[in-house]
């Protein structure tokens, strides 16, 4: 069986969940015999495999979601004489689904997000927003089968899009690297990075996105104990008005309080490994989020993780045992905007404090979240139930 494995995000050109996500699954499905050939957005990897494809010359500036379509189209003709072709993300969807329909061959979506659930990317993408939505649905509706990435994401797939057939849609987590996710207890790195590793820590590792949520964590860290550091581990803004508001938040916190820390540069996995093993707690203050791979890669290292109780990050938290648990009340308008902010910013504060105020407790729960991590996200597990669902449509 061939399978051409579609995506946006592959390395060295990565970032976000989706793109960890696809590089895992390719090295777990090839190590267990499946012949996977990736095409992926960007410049010409060395990695035998992989194809690479830039935006044609006629469409460079264009609307970006416009300038997708180009790639997309030079990658679904490529893919002919692939048994399965499987798409990873709106960017790839077109591509995966007019590779189907020329190729005659049963097309995989895996959603790592839904963009009826992320309105705000319309100020991104402007009119362009619009056409991502509609290759998204065009693509759930003809894909042979819809890979969500948990429970939570299977029941917002069916209600963002109630056409389709419940048996359509099957679940397979997002996994781990427990090889390469794992404490690493270095001082010295993590005192090179401004951060003290002597005081607690709250540590946030993400996009600086609507859906990540940093806004509130940054009032909620406010009222956190003095002797807290807060960590911020953020870049690649979708936009200058969410890189501004989180700007003019970190520097009124910087007047506020020491010991905040924003590192906007990509960091290698050393050094967030060492970071997520110093912190007391990680924290993941999403108002929206499918699974959470960078959950799974603090627990690996051994972090309590506090975040908020939606998508499927109570599928990969457990409340008490690795962490705690923020409730949340959202508006129903596709936003996830919390119905009150200001009780959302308390809980997550009293969440946080509670968790750094018992280090001792906070060690177990990342202990706890460590032995989670290996018995339910391994990538090896992941790739065989893959496997299984190509099987089906072969």
């Amino acid at each position: 069986m061939r399978v051409d494995l579609i995506t946006r995000e592959y390395p060295p050109e990565i970032y976000g969940g989706a793109g960890v996500h696809v590089t895992e699954l390719v090295k777990a499905l090839r190590s267990h015999d499946t012949e996977v050939r990736v095409r992926a957005f960007g410049k010409q990897r060395d990695e035998e495999g992989v194809d690479s494809y830039l935006v044609p010359p006629e469409l460079t500036g264009a609307n970006p979601a416009l300038a997708t379509l180009g790639v997309d189209l030079q990658m679904a003709r490529d893919v002919e004489g692939a048994d399965v072709v499987h798409s990873h993300t709106w960017y790839a969807n077109a591509a995966g689904h007019v590779a189907g329909l020329l190729h005659g061959i049963p097309h995989v979506v895996t959603a790592h997000s839904l963009e009826p659930l992320r309105p705000w990317k319309a100020e991104q993408l402007g009119g362009g927003y619009r056409l991502s939505s509609w290759i998204e649905s065009t693509a759930f509706a003809g894909a042979a089968k819809v890979i969500a990435v948990s429970d939570g994401m299977r029941r917002d797939i069916l209600r963002s899009y109630p056409f389709l057939d419940e048996a359509k849609v099957e679940v397979v987590y997002n996994g781990i690297d427990l090889e390469h996710w794992k404490p690493l207890a270095d001082d010295a790195l993590v005192r090179s990075l401004g951060i003290d590793p002597d005081r607690p820590s709250v540590v946030f590792v993400g996009r600086i996105t609507r859906q990540k949520g940093l806004p509130y964590l940054l009032r909620a860290a406010a009222l956190l104990p003095p002797e807290v550091q807060l960590v911020l581990a953020a870049g690649a803004p979708d936009t200058p008005e969410i890189l501004d508001e989180v700007r003019a938040g970190v520097t009124a916190l910087q007047s506020e309080r020491t010991g905040v820390v924003w590192i906007d540069r990509m960091l290698s996995q050393t050094e967030l490994s060492a970071i997520l093993t110093a912190a007391t707690t990680f924290v993941c203050p999403s108002i929206y989020e499918p699974l959470g791979i960078v959950n799974l890669e603090a627990m690996a290292c051994g972090a309590a993780v506090v975040g908020t109780a939606t998508g499927g990050i109570p599928e990969v938290v457990e409340d008490g045992v690795t962490g705690r648990l923020v409730p949340i009340d959202q508006l129903s308008d596709g936003t996830g905007t919390p119905v009150d902010p200001d009780r959302f910013v308390a809980d997550l504060a009293a969440a946080l404090t509670e968790v750094v105020a018992d280090p001792a407790a906070a060690k177990r729960m990342g202990e706890a979240g460590r032995r989670r991590a290996e018995t339910h996200f391994s990538w090896d597990t992941i790739a065989l139930r893959t496997q299984s669902i190509y099987a089906s449509l072969v």
